[in-house]
């Protein structure tokens, strides 16, 4: 059977932002949620249908190739092409409800049902905070890629109690509320009929356990405030307020659960003499007007240490050279910047006498007017009435 439009399945226009789709979804989640419908097969298609329609509407990426490719887009998938959707299974769409509920479950604040993040035999599993830091790197860094060792204050797993939160093993005991599942249930009578709703468990707080005794150090939170030595590696071509995002090295979360993230900003340290421009890299080169005029060899700083140029006879201000694949590779791609070299000329302001009468004998010549037999003057007269 051909798949309806996601569109069509959420009830909003193609242009909808992303705060529609995400109301839209949460009115069919509630409406087609198996714990209102039980035994109805057919809520439970078009609750499974909605979440596959939200979990590609609600990312920009895959909502582009749907729009492009349609449900076509969903065969690229094998060759990482494709938007993925399809083919969910019901732990995939209720994590999405952290981000619509707040929560593990859609009925948590609505039904009085319970929420938070599912683990083995239904205990709701902890989650650590995520953890941010800001690293700064040098312009060779940021260009050849870095390797970073860099020490994070944050919570660890308690040492004393390897994390649980507890004396010794035989300070845990089954939840005598939850009879160890983390969650209980309760049916209720509404003007639809009976419905059963499923809620954390009040005493344990979802663990299906209780500690009798706890640790003398965490006091049993089962973390501790301590110092960890993390390697980060940078890939190449990282920019400023670019972030970066390493799984599970956050905070550590109560009693064994799972750690945040840690998400490191970029911080660009300013060069001493290149100045970067997305991908490419700009040298100011100030050189004097002899050099201009007769040509030389110059050496100018890149990122990849000094480069030899030339600079051809006759060469004027404000001309730009380009050294090819200088500049600043792409993230996760090998194409490379340049690097661009602005070309100043530099002009003395204090002459002596001899270097005046010099430049004066020359001040005639037609090569050294800018444009020879127009009613302009020349680069002399005006250097002579800047220092007069």
């Amino acid at each position: 059977m051909a798949k309806r439009d996601y569109y069509d399945i959420l009830g909003v226009a193609k242009g909808a932002d992303a705060e529609e789709i995400k109301k839209a979804y949460r009115k069919m989640a509630i409406k087609y949620h198996p714990d209102k419908n039980q035994g109805d097969k057919e809520a439970e298609e078009r609750f499974k249908e909605a979440a596959e329609a939200y979990e590609v509407l609600s990312n920009p990426e895959k909502r582009q190739r749907y729009n492009q490719f349609g449900h076509a887009a969903n065969a690229q998938s094998a060759n990482g092409g494709g938007y993925g959707g399809g083919g969910m299974n019901m732990e995939d769409i209720f994590s999405q409800f952290g981000d619509i509920f707040g929560g593990g479950s859609p009925f948590e604040g609505f039904f009085g049902g319970g929420g938070g993040r599912q683990g083995q035999g239904g205990r709701r599993v902890a989650r650590g905070s995520n953890l941010r830091i800001k690293v700064r790197l040098t312009l060779e860094e940021i260009a050849n890629g870095a390797e970073k060792k860099i020490k994070v204050n944050k919570q660890i797993h308690c040492k004393t109690c390897d994390g649980t939160g507890a004396k010794d093993k035989s300070s845990f005991q089954t939840c005598k509320t939850c009879g160890g599942s983390g969650a209980v249930r309760r049916v209720t009578n509404t003007i639809l009929g009976q419905m059963q709703t499923t809620s954390t468990c009040p005493t344990c707080n979802g663990e299906g356990s209780v500690i009798t005794s706890k640790c003398t150090v965490c006091h049993g939170d089962g973390v501790v405030r301590g110092e960890e030595t993390i390697s980060l590696n940078v890939p190449a071509g990282v920019s400023e307020g670019m972030q970066l995002s390493m799984s599970g090295k956050g905070n550590a979360a109560p009693r064994g659960g799972v750690p945040g993230d840690l998400i490191i900003l970029i911080e660009e340290i300013p060069h001493e003499t290149l100045k970067r421009d997305g991908n490419n890299v700009i040298y100011d080169l100030h050189i004097t007007f002899i050099d201009a005029a007769l040509g030389t060899n110059i050496e100018v700083p890149t990122i990849d240490g000094k480069a030899k140029i030339r600079i051809d006879p006759g060469t004027q201000g404000g001309k730009i050279l380009r050294l090819k694949g200088k500049g600043v590779p792409e993230v996760n791609s090998y194409n490379r910047g340049d690097q661009l070299i602005h070309i100043n000329i530099w002009t003395p302001k204090i002459l002596n006498n001899e270097e005046r009468a010099l430049l004066e004998k020359l001040q005639d010549s037609p090569n050294f007017k800018p444009n020879p037999g127009k009613n302009e003057k020349s680069f002399f007269e005006r250097m002579k009435e800047y220092f007069e």
